[in-house]
């Protein structure tokens, strides 16, 4: 039972990597990006790097909105059928 759980905490901690993924690799690239463009125009503006980040963060989230619902649910359904095996 004991191993049952801990296979569980790395299935989480891989399930809430694998949904925080797409959009921190978009952040990361276009603060990248930003950062280049700002280093090569020499413009200090420190607003100029957050708005596109969060744009493409929102894009991103929204596109992979059914993907990350449909591993959630398909996670909690799982969860929840193991339940009866933790009870006893």
């Amino acid at each position: 039972m004991d191993s049952q759980l801990i296979a569980l905490g790395v299935q989480t901690f891989k399930i809430a990597l694998m949904l925080s993924l797409p959009g921190l690799l978009v952040g990361m690239l276009l603060g990248l990006g930003v950062s280049i463009f700002q280093a090569t125009t020499q413009i200090n503006e420190m607003t100029l790097s957050f708005i596109p980040k969060i744009i493409g963060v929102v894009i991103v989230i929204i596109l992979t909105m059914p993907w990350m619902m449909n591993t959630i649910s398909d996670f909690s359904i799982e969860v929840f059928n193991m339940i009866p095996t933790f009870v006893h």
